[in-house]
């Protein structure tokens, strides 16, 4: 294992929790997370600190006994997610725990429409059409 403060080595502490429930994968290059119908639950910040979406008892049970705060991502408090201690990081089968709270609350939640992505083809349509439309306002002004 890398040097226990890297985030190397968080990753691979990120990994072996995402390992102990096998209906859950692991997605995202830049920012590892994972997600279930749509609600991220769980994923790890580039400074390496993992965040975990639990809800609101588990949530105030987790602050309380971990001493930790809620998780902040680009200057926002994200009020669902907390923290997870380093400590608490490195003992996965005490975290798995709350891994799973957080994996039964995300599907608990509405699923959540998916963003189908338009063809390629389908875009170049649109903008030719949209091209022609133009020159036609514009001739016609």
């Amino acid at each position: 294992m890398s040097k226990p403060d890297s985030y190397a080595a968080k990753l691979e502490l990120y990994e072996k929790l995402v390992a102990t429930n096998p209906n859950v994968e692991r997605k995202g290059d830049t920012m590892p997370y994972t997600s279930l119908n749509g609600h991220m639950f769980r994923y790890l910040q580039k400074t390496g600190e993992l965040a975990l979406r639990l809800p609101t008892e588990e949530r105030e049970v987790f602050l309380k006994k971990y001493k930790t705060k809620l998780c902040e991502a680009y200057g926002v408090v994200q009020k669902e997610y907390v923290v997870v201690p380093e400590a608490l990081l490195r003992k996965t089968q005490e975290l798995k725990k709350f891994f799973d709270v957080s994996f039964a609350y995300a599907g608990s939640l509405k699923t959540k429409p998916t963003k189908k992505k338009v063809p390629c083809e389908l875009n170049q349509i649109w903008r030719e059409t949209a091209w022609k439309k133009m020159a036609l306002i514009v001739y016609l002004n």
